[in-house]
Parts: C-alpha cells; structure tokens; sequence
C-alpha cells in the first residue's frame, strides 16, 4: 500500500474508480485544478509516494529532485513513446521510480468524430460544403498517416462506408493491406488523396510547407493528435489560398498558442476532446487502476 497518492490536477477518473484509490493508499488527495508551474507541481506533491496526473502538466527532473518521496507515477493518459511522454521517464528511472500510462482508451469517440465532420462538410450538413452538389463518402480517396490503434479504427470506419483508402505509417502494416488499404509514400499518398487524416504521436510534428505543397489545394485534414502534427506557420499558410479546410478537436491539436488560427474560417475547431466520452473515461479508470494494482502486486508495498 503507498502511503499517500496525489493527483496533481484532474485525472479523470469516474467516481467508484476515485474512491477505490483509498484501497490502494492510506491518504489520497486529488485536485481539481491545473497547476500553474513546477513549484506548485512540487507543493502538491510533498510527501506523496505516489502520483497520478493528466497530460496537461509536466513531471520533470527538477521535479522529481525535489520530491524524492515518489516511488510511483501513474499517467491517467496516453503513453506511446518515452519521448512522446509528459513525464521524464528516463530520470524515473533512474532513481528508481515506475512510470505506467495507458492507451486505447478514447479511440473509439476520435472515430465518430472524424466519420461525422467529415459526412457533414461533404454533404453540407452544417455551414459548409465541400464541393458545389453534396457528395458522399463512397468513393472518396482518404489518406491516414500514422496507422497505430486509432488510425486503423478510423481506416476500417470510413472503409466500411465505402471510402478508398490509402495509409502511409514508419512500418508496413500487412494485415491493413490484405483488407484492401493501400500503403504509399508519404509524398505519393499527399498527392494521391482528397482527405488526409494525421494519427501521430504527441510532439511528432511531420506536415510542414513541404508536405502541405504535395498535399495541395482543395483538399480536408484532419489531425485527431494530442497535439499539433503540423508546424503551425505552415499550416497556416496552407490555408490561405486553395478552399482547403482543416479539422481538429481540440485548441491543442491545433497547436496555436497565438490563438490567430482559431478565428481562421478554414479551421474547424470543436474545442472540445472528441475522446472523452463517459465510455472512454470508465475505460480509463480502469485501465489506471489495473496499472496500481500491477504495481503493488509486484511486492513493491
């Protein structure tokens, strides 16, 4: 059992899942607002051996220095990559501390969402149309770049309606290619598709002038990242000229920290997470507490 689990900013977790943190420690203490900096960060954190956070703040070495108590960390989002993380695992590691994150947990919210904007700009549902008569998805050739759990959810979403799909990812994916969707360069895949849809880890940023260059004009991009997968100057001057138009769920997968883009008539901007929907965060819960108890499982109590 830990001695006191924090979170140090809203996590998440259903109500029956909170209260099952007092199983697993003898004092839990979670706040309910972000912290605005490293020393607060370190002030909620005190004396706690274990900590859970969301992936709007940062636990970093300086951090982790100055709270030497903490033998657990616990990320309540998605960790793909070390390098990708919101949490410096390699110090963690180095002074002994577990990191666990979760994945695949909001995938199926961030297949609705791309499904629906897109039958609704290509059928003019809403305030906008994408060619001058309503077309629909069978046929369209969709492009996704990065096919990890999500992207291949997406591709076999569309696929299913009739769409032509096409997917570019660092491996070869031949299980997607037996099922009808193609692999291309990336270059051949910008040139090739109407629909782009990015799929990437947080912080990989893979669109800028040149990639929106083989992309061209009068296409739809979608970015259902954490975080922006395009440099943002880039971006905006794509959508400048060309009645391109790019989707996103959140101000963070957009990425402007000016705040410009989002007053740009070409960006579609819910500015709210597709993947947060009451299934999503019992699944999240979950799969949070499985992680403790794995950990506390492994004699480290």
């Amino acid at each position: 059992m830990f001695k006191k689990i924090v979170a140090i900013e809203p996590v998440g977790l259903v109500p029956p899942a909170a209260r099952k943190l007092h199983d697993f420690a003898q004092d839990v203490v979670l706040f309910g607002d972000v912290p605005r900096d490293d020393a607060e960060i370190i002030g909620r954190i005190g004396d706690a051996d274990a900590v859970l956070l969301n992936y709007t703040s940062r636990i970093g070495e300086s951090v982790l220095d100055a709270c030497p108590g903490i033998r657990y960390i616990g990320m309540c989002c998605s960790l793909y990559s070390e390098e990708s993380a919101n949490v410096d695992i390699r110090a963690a590691r180095a002074r002994n501390i577990a990191v666990a994150g979760i994945r695949d947990y909001g995938d199926q919210g961030v297949v609705e969402y791309v499904v629906s904007e897109l039958i609704r700009y290509l059928h003019g549902f809403g305030a906008k149309q994408w060619q001058e008569q309503p077309v629909e998805l069978a046929g369209l050739k969709v492009g996704i770049v990065g096919l990890g759990t999500s992207g291949r959810m997406i591709a076999d979403g569309l696929q299913a309606l009739g769409a032509d799909l096409y997917y570019f990812s660092r491996t070869r994916k031949p299980d997607a290619e037996a099922k009808g969707i193609k692999y291309l360069p990336l270059r051949e895949l910008l040139g090739t598709v109407d629909a782009v849809c990015a799929c990437l880890n947080k912080n990989v940023i893979l669109f800028g002038d040149e990639q929106f260059a083989w992309l061209g004009n009068h296409k739809i991009m979608f970015n259902t990242s954490i975080g922006p997968a395009h440099d943002v100057p880039a971006l905006a001057r794509w959508l400048e000229h060309g009645g391109n138009e790019f989707f996103c769920d959140t101000a963070a997968a957009l990425g402007d920290e000016t705040g410009k883009l989002l007053a740009n008539r070409h960006v579609n901007c819910l500015n709210r997470s597709c993947g947060r929907t009451r299934q999503a965060m019992e699944r999240l819960s979950e799969k949070v507490l499985k992680n403790i108890e794995t950990y506390l499982a492994g004699g480290k109590s």
